[in-house]
This record gives C-alpha cells, sequence and structure tokens, in this order.
C-alpha cells in the first residue's frame, strides 16, 4: 500500500530503488565498474567507467523496462503491454516479455535499421509483435498509445514512469557499492531522463557530496531547456544523431526528479561525441553507442573540475550500428577541424585542376570527394570538394594559397542548408 501510494504521488525514493534492486538482482548483470588508466592520465583523475554496454541488451533499459513490467497486475499481464521505441528500450521490454511471459507490441518507425528489428526479435521471440509504422519515434509512439487504449494494454513508458526510474536508479547502488572511494563527480547522459532522474535521486541520497552531472547532445538539449524555463517544453527541432538522447520533450516525472538532483547539465556537440565513440573503440577496445559515450565527451568541458577527483562515467549502451561508423568518422574529422568541404569555382581552362593540386593543396593535405561537371560556352564551373588536413593547423594556410591563386570559394562547413544538401 505504502508503495502504491509513492507511485501515486509521482515520487522515487531510496527505498523503491533499493526495492527494485531486489527485483533485478536475478535479472540483469551486476556490471563492472572498470578504473580506466587513460582517461584517468589524460584528465590527471581517477575516471571509473560504469560498463552498462555489457548489460543482457547491451544498455541499461532492461533495468526499467523489467522493474515496470514485474510490477503488472494479473488482469494486466493477460492483457499484454505496448511500448514505442526505435532501439534499447524496446529490447529491454522484449527481454521482459520473454522472461514474464507476458505478450508485448513494439511499435517502431519503419526507417528504423533491420539490425535492431531482429534484435528486438531475438530477445521477445513468439512473445512479441513488432509494429513499424511511421517514419520517426514521435509517429511511432502516438500509434502505440492509439493501440494500447484499443487493446486494453498497458503502456510501458520509455522514461516517464515511477518503476522505470526507480529501476534505472538501481545502477547507482551498484556503484556506490562497488567503489572504494568517495565520488566527487557523477556523469551520465540525459534523454527523457529516467536514467539520471533515478540514479541521481539514489546518489544525491547515499552521497550528497558528489556533484551529480547529466549530458545532453546540443542537437537536442531538452532537459537544459526545460530547467532553463522552469518547466517541461517541446524542442521545435531535434538533431536525431544521439539516438539514444535525442528526445524532443523530457518527462514530467524525471524533470521534477531531475531539477531536485542535478547540480549541473552540459551539452556536447554531436561530433565530439564521434571523436569519443572512435577513441574509446580505438583506445579501449569498447563499442559505445552515440548516447553512452556521451558522458566521456563531456569530461573535456570539465577538465579543471574534475582534476585530481575521482569521476564516474555511466556508459549507457553500446549499440551501435556498424552502418554509422562512416559517418561518425566524418562528423568527427568536421568537428576535429580535419575535414572541409568546398565548392571551387574552376576556370574551365586546360591545366586549372593540375595547378589546384600542385599549387593549393599542402604536401600533406588529401581529396576525398571531387564533383565536377564541364559545361560549355561558361568561364568557370562550379565543384564540390572535400579535403582532409592531417592537423588543424594546415586549413588557414590553405584558405590563403586558394585565394592567392585566384580560385573563388565557398566554404560549405559554414553554411548549416548547404552542407545538409550536399553532405
Amino acid at each position: 500500500m505504502e508503495q502504491q501510494l509513492k507511485r501515486k504521488q509521482g515520487a522515487v525514493y531510496v527505498e523503491d530503488i533499493l526495492i527494485a534492486y531486489h527485483t533485478l538482482k536475478d535479472v540483469v548483470f551486476h556490471t563492472p565498474l572498470q578504473k580506466n588508466p587513460l582517461l584517468s592520465e589524460r584528465y590527471e583523475c581517477n575516471v571509473y567507467l560504469k560498463r552498462e554496454d555489457l548489460q543482457v541488451v547491451r544498455s541499461f533499459k532492461l533495468r526499467g523496462a523489467y522493474n515496470r513490467m514485474k510490477h503488472l497486475t494479473d488482469e494486466e499481464r493477460k492483457n499484454g503491454v505496448v511500448c514505442a521505441s526505435a532501439g534499447n528500450h524496446a529490447q529491454g521490454v522484449a527481454y521482459s516479455c520473454r522472461a514474464l511471459g507476458v505478450h508485448g507490441k513494439i511499435y517502431m518507425p519503419a526507417t528504423t535499421p533491420r539490425q535492431k528489428v531482429s534484435q528486438v526479435q531475438l530477445f521477445g521471440k513468439d512473445m512479441v509483435e513488432i509494429v513499424l509504422v511511421g517514419d520517426t519515434f514521435d509517429d511511432s509512439y502516438n500509434e502505440a498509445v492509439k493501440g494500447a487504449e484499443a487493446e486494453g494494454r498497458t503502456f510501458i513508458h520509455p522514461f516517464d514512469d515511477e518503476y522505470v526510474i526507480a529501476g534505472q536508479g538501481t545502477i547507482g547502488v551498484e556503484v556506490l557499492n562497488d567503489c572504494d572511494e568517495p565520488i566527487d563527480f557523477l556523469f551520465a547522459s540525459i534523454g527523457g531522463g529516467g536514467l539520471m532522474a533515478g540514479l541521481g535521486t539514489y546518489v544525491k541520497s547515499i552521497s550528497p557530496s558528489t556533484k551529480v552531472i547529466g549530458v545532453e547532445p546540443a542537437g537536442a538539449p531538452s532537459m537544459k531547456a526545460a530547467l532553463e524555463h522552469g518547466h517541461v517544453m517541446t524542442l521545435d527541432e531535434i538533431d536525431k544523431f544521439v539516438d539514444g538522447a535525442a528526445v524532443k520533450t523530457v518527462g514530467e516525472k524525471t524533470f521534477a526528479l531531475c531539477r531536485g538532483v542535478l547540480d549541473d547539465i552540459v551539452v556536447v556537440p554531436e561530433g565530439k561525441v564521434c571523436t569519443t565513440i572512435l577513441e574509446l573503440y580505438n583506445e579501449n577496445a569498447i563499442v559505445a553507442e552515440p548516447a553512452g559515450a556521451l558522458p566521456i565527451a563531456a569530461l573535456d568541458f570539465y577538465k579543471e573540475q574534475i582534476r585530481g577527483k575521482t569521476v564516474v562515467c555511466v556508459i549507457s549502451g553500446g549499440n551501435n550500428d556498424i552502418d554509422r561508423m562512416q559517418e561518425i568518422k566524418e562528423r568527427s574529422m568536421i568537428y576535429e577541424g580535419l575535414q572541409h568541404y568546398f565548392i571551387v569555382n574552376f576556370p574551365q581552362r586546360a591545366g586549372a585542376l593540375r595547378e589546384f593540386l600542385d599549387e593549393v593543396l599542402g604536401p600533406t593535405d588529401d581529396i576525398t570527394r571531387f564533383e565536377y561537371t564541364k559545361k560549355n560556352n561558361k568561364e568557370s564551373g562550379p565543384a564540390l570538394v572535400g579535403i582532409e588536413l592531417k592537423r588543424r593547423e594546415d586549413y588557414a594556410p590553405l584558405i590563403e594559397r586558394m585565394k592567392k591563386k585566384g580560385f573563388p570559394f565557398q566554404e560549405v562547413n559554414k553554411d548549416p542548408n548547404l552542407f545538409h544538401l550536399l553532405i
């Protein structure tokens, strides 16, 4: 009765999280908390990584989904559940459906990569039915809500639910149990806010001196906007690249909890996230999805504050499609100032291209893209030219040589509309 009362009040307490911890202990992996020597040396502090990318479904989402479904009534179990997700939440619900013997309908955008659809089917087997509908998460979410009402199924919300929040908070129990030293800073990503609402609630209650830092992608800072305005609001547009954290509207319940536990929010550019994904893979053999890499990417923006401190970063998931790696590399190179695109107007005369190659390109510059169509009766013709630099410092000399040699150009990188159209 007491637990039900708390749920009606829309709050989550430490005891709720501890109950969830015992509910989940035989279902989820107790993921490792690993000290990372490379990051510790780079930032001159003790950096620990909470490896939720090693969870059963390769993300923390199983914790909240299973905890919510474990508390279904007999009637709700018989009627089944519904969820909407483009990835990790769908896998968590699918796994829970099979483990608990509850049938689930899982709505996913029609644009969801086949690999993710296959994973959901793999975890749910014959206990789930996948419905591909719409082009975006919002489309599938709306259809899922309609389907739940029409069929009398229980909707399993991806973040704005007390049981879901309590389930995600069990990460905090493991972190504080496993770390032998006081934690000065805790970094975790924010999408809808479920992870940080639960994690922050537990950590602040047990270790109030720990600074709890939320991390959002620059293209979808919905929690930061809500905190600045004092209420939940919907962003007009978002960059969907960091798919696990690309949410237009955070939850009302998660907002209320985050407002009380967050010490700060760091907003990280998507390009910086890509650089971090590549570094984690190349230096540590860790496959992190964009939302999972967010907290580590944020460390660059907190260098001075964390020096000499103990820091925990939650790698929330590792469901990264290999098909995205080329885009990840491209975004990283652009952010690091190593990949540039130009529209160059070449004089339509013999030798113009050779002159550009010999006298404009630097000795270590490389052309990665060249698209040019010669047009008759024109003095010049535009070409889309992609140039990769070895060092950021090579950019200014390249620009100077183009101007000196009289090649008119337009920088595509600095024109968002042109960039998205051509690149």
